[in-house]
This record gives structure tokens, C-alpha cells and sequence, in this order.
């Protein structure tokens, strides 16, 4: 684990990557998304400091420690923090660095993406007698989509995004030979979490969408189609 290595290691470190280490223990939320050269600059030491301080905690490079800090912190992150962290971009590129990292989790999510695995879901959705497609809060409007489209070409589509109340009462009737997709990024609904649960102990098949194998919805998910949604530009 990240923090451990860098508690385990902090004695053994220069000054310069005392520092760092510091600043990543109190701000890891804005560290994960700086470049080596901000985040020298903003504890004060140089870029190729932030190198070495990567390599010493035994990555492969300052971009394998960025992606460990952005793994540790996908599910701790509350909105205001997302926003919060964009700060450090240029406003005057906002749109294109939005548009930079959109392009970029699209690659990720094509080479992480396990083509068994899809065809394997594929395959449950034809084969189920039911398909409830949920998604909560900011996640609804995902499943809304996913259902529209699905209901072309199949008359078996429920589509569940309501609140607290009724999520299980649209639930009640879930089995053996049904399929749930469960939609889901951070901060995880747990709503979304005990529902996939649920079904997934009536007999129903469960999917996740969701954006990480760290995801929460993974541990009662049958199958796991990821798509990658770092950085500000997801809320």
C-alpha cells in the first residue's frame, strides 16, 4: 500500500523527500493529479527529486507512483474535492485538458477492456428473461441511456434509478435467470452497492460499470466491464 511504503521508508529519506512525502500524506488528493515539475515546485524541491522519491518507494517512474495515489484515492474523493482539485489547471485550457484526459481514459478503457469478458455479457443479456439496468444519483442518467437503447431491440428492460425509497420495491421481483447491470462511479452509491448485493442473493446474474477493479460493485458482480472516468472532468 502507498502509505505504508512512504511511513515505512520516511526515515531513510533526504530532506528533499521528506518533504515530498509530507505533502502527499497531508494532500493526496491534489498530489495525485500534479505533474513531478508542480508538485517539485510546490514543496520546493526539483522535478528530478520527485523522480528519485518515486523510484525509492520501488515505482517505475513518477507516473506508476501518480496512478497508485489516483487508485488510492477513487473512492474517498467527495465532489467538492474533484473541483477542488482542478484548481491546479490553467484556467485558460480548461477545455482542452478536459478534453486531453477524456481522450486518454477512452484509450485506457480500450486496452483494459477484456473482449470475453464483454462477449460474455453480451450473451446474458440476450439469454435473460428480465434485465434491470440501475443506476443511482449522478449514475442515472447513464442507466436512462443504456436503457433507451436496449429497449430497440429488446421488450424485457427495466430501468431502475430511483431514491432511497423505492430502489428495492422495483427490485422485488428479481430471480433466477434475470440479469441486473449495475452502474456506478465515485463516490459509489451505496445504494447501488446493496442493490447488486440483493440481486445477486435472489439468483439473479450481476454486471458492473463501473471505473476501477478497486470498485466496490466488483465484489458481487459476476462479470466487470471498466471504463476509466479520472480527473475533474467526471463529477
Amino acid at each position: 500500500d502507498l502509505i505504508n511504503r512512504i511511513e515505512s521508508g520516511y526515515k531513510r529519506m533526504s530532506k528533499g523527500q521528506k518533504l515530498i512525502a509530507e505533502f502527499i500524506l497531508k494532500n493526496y488528493d491534489k498530489a495525485a493529479f500534479m505533474t513531478a515539475s508542480r508538485l517539485g515546485c510546490i514543496v520546493g524541491v526539483s522535478e528530478s527529486t520527485v523522480v528519485r522519491f518515486a523510484n525509492a518507494l520501488g515505482y517505475d517512474g513518477y507516473p506508476k507512483l501518480q496512478k497508485a495515489l489516483q487508485e488510492l484515492i477513487r473512492n474517498k474523493l467527495t465532489t467538492v474535492q474533484r473541483i477542488e482539485m482542478s484548481s491546479d489547471m490553467d484556467q485558460s485550457r480548461v477545455l482542452k485538458s478536459v478534453l486531453k484526459a477524456d481522450m486518454h481514459n477512452i484509450r485506457l478503457t480500450i486496452e483494459e477492456t477484456d473482449n470475453v469478458v464483454f462477449e460474455a455479457v453480451v450473451n446474458k443479456i440476450l439469454q435473460a428473461k428480465n434485465i434491470y439496468v440501475l443506476g443511482l444519483r449522478s449514475a442515472a442518467p447513464l442507466a436512462q441511456f443504456m436503457g433507451y437503447y436496449l429497449n430497440f431491440i429488446l421488450d424485457n428492460i427495466r430501468v431502475v434509478t430511483s431514491g432511497v425509497n423505492d430502489v428495492f420495491e422495483q427490485l422485488i421481483h428479481i430471480g433466477e435467470g434475470d440479469l441486473l447491470i449495475g452502474i456506478s462511479f465515485p463516490r459509489y452509491a451505496s445504494r447501488a452497492i446493496e442493490a447488486i448485493k440483493f440481486s445477486k442473493e435472489r439468483g439473479a446474474d450481476t454486471v458492473a460499470l463501473t471505473d476501477s477493479t478497486l470498485s466496490p460493485l466488483n465484489a458481487y458482480a459476476d462479470d466487470s466491464l471498466l471504463a476509466r472516468s479520472d480527473m475533474a472532468s467526471f463529477v
